[in-house]
């Protein structure tokens, strides 16, 4: 008989989730699951609002997603407005995008994860975090402070706010930019660009070897010819880099994801259905974004790139962050030369309304996914959002399994144990509050535990139906 041993709760990540591990009788670990554990209930709360709503709403989702669910709503409106946004707009739009990736990538990278790699694996836990970083690693830790204060400012400057900005709207965004802005952050652009070529450097000294290649598909955005950080059109690979489908459009693509709620968790787990209609798993975010692209467009980023390996489902996820958190740099310096970048023409009207209208964009954790459906006078009857998140559900539950197999889980839960799966979780930089919006239950109302703390029976009870295998494992 299968055990379930509890590593609760995870630290360290935006949200709150727990993992479960089922062992066997030798203390084996044969499945594991990275279950959400709250109901935010987005897509009830956005029924009945006006679709112009929807941007500043759904923005409220997280705290460091923001920019990413204001966008994706915005852009579902450009559709079902009929209002495609002038070219300023779409510039401030792609501006305040990679002002938020920059700084969720750093606040990943510095704040969550580098506890993990740049202090002793076997300390404690109150020994192995920012706070001991900042003592262990202090101008490693500066450079993070600065490059998440840089993509803080920029998001704050252009929108007007840096958390939950109301700026983007169907068929552009509210205002202009002011030239005096643009000026400031040219100014301030260099000093982040060399902080993020310092901690590439720091990487590098660092040693971390590749991983072993994923199994799963990878999703994401690529621009016109192939580059990195595009955000219009999708690609499906396979781990090698190996092109599977190309040129997918968002709703094409939402429609070949398939979701299933489960009781164990508040996110619905996700599989990708291909052409032929068997189901896949996949996974999205900046691991798939390297591998998906033909290359980077931006000199620093394509050296970056170069020097840490190169792309691949092998590539480690955070050194993947470096490389694109220059890459988003040297696109802000572009954007911010741009003449057009401070036009007053920023807004279209509405034109032929629509029904139905979806909306994806690469947020920074991987592609998000916003479809509204809305009556005649605006306001919408059925939302459906699919977060990065919940679609790497499946490739979080097979790294932490792999992780716990390699850790030998035993029947207990070791301080080496705890430590190495959590770490396996952050290397996606899992966004729970994104994820957890979605239909599920608590994973356990009442739980009976013995003397020993093995868990006895819990109410209600799962099944085989909770269980995480009825999608094809592709092979690497």
């Amino acid at each position: 008989m299968a055990r379930r041993v509890l590593v609760d709760v995870v630290s360290r990540i935006e949200g709150r989730a727990r993992i479960t591990l089922r062992v066997d009788r030798e203390g084996r670990a044969i499945d594991a699951r990275v279950e959400g554990l709250e109901l935010r209930g987005f897509e009830s709360i956005c029924v009945g609002r006006p679709i112009g709503e929807m941007p500043a709403l759904t923005a409220r989702i997280c705290g460091i997603c923001p920019v990413s669910h204001s966008l994706a709503a915005a852009r579902a409106g450009d559709a079902i407005a009929g209002a495609e946004p002038p070219p300023p707009a779409l510039a401030l739009r792609r501006l305040v995008s990679l002002g938020s990736l920059v700084q969720s990538h750093a606040t990943s990278f510095f704040f969550l994860a580098a506890p993990d790699l740049a202090l002793d694996p076997d300390a404690p836990d109150d020994a192995r975090n920012p706070f001991a970083l900042a003592r262990s690693a202090p101008a490693l830790l500066a450079d993070g402070v600065l490059l998440r204060g840089f993509g803080g400012q920029l998001v704050e400057k252009v929108a007007g706010r840096r958390v939950h900005p109301a700026f983007a709207v169907p068929g552009g965004v509210t205002h202009a930019l002011d030239p005096r802005v643009r000026d400031d952050l040219s100014g301030s652009l260099e000093s982040a660009m060399a902080a993020a070529e310092r901690t590439v450097s720091w990487w590098l000294d660092l040693g971390v070897p590749r991983a072993p290649p994923g199994r799963e598909w990878l999703l994401a955005h690529v621009g016109p010819g192939g580059e990195l950080l595009g955000d219009r059109m999708l690609r499906v690979v396979a781990p090698s880099g190996a092109l599977v489908e190309d040129a997918i459009g968002a709703g094409e693509a939402l429609g070949r994801i398939v979701e299933r709620a489960v009781p164990f968790n508040r996110a619905k787990l996700c599989a990708w259905r291909d052409t032929n209609g068997s189901t896949h798993a996949y996974a999205v975010g900046p691991v798939a974004r390297l591998t998906a692209s033909a290359r980077c467009r931006t000199p620093r980023a394509a050296r970056a790139l170069a020097t840490i390996g190169g792309p691949g489902s092998a590539m480690d996820p955070h050194a993947a962050r470096l490389v694109e958190m220059l890459a988003a740099l040297e696109e802000v310096g572009e954007l911010l030369q741009d003449p057009l970048i401070a036009s007053p023409d920023v807004l279209t009207p509405a034109g032929v309304w629509r029904r139905e209208g979806v909306g994806a964009c690469e947020a920074p954790r991987g592609a998000l996914f916003h479809e509204y459906r809305v009556d005649r006078d605006g306001l919408v009857t059925a939302a459906r959002i699919v977060a990065p998140t919940g679609q790497n559900a499946r490739a979080m539950n097979a790294a932490v399994r792999e992780i716990a197999r390699e850790a030998g889980s035993g029947r207990e839960i070791t301080p080496t144990l705890r430590r190495r799966v959590q770490a396996a979780v952050r290397r996606f930089d899992p966004c729970m509050s994104c994820a957890t919006h979605s239909a599920g239950r608590e994973p356990a109302a009442l739980r009976l535990v013995g003397p020993r703390g093995e868990v006895l029976d819990e109410w209600p009870r799962q099944t085989d139906e909770c269980r995480d295998g009825d999608v094809t494992r592709n092979a690497p």
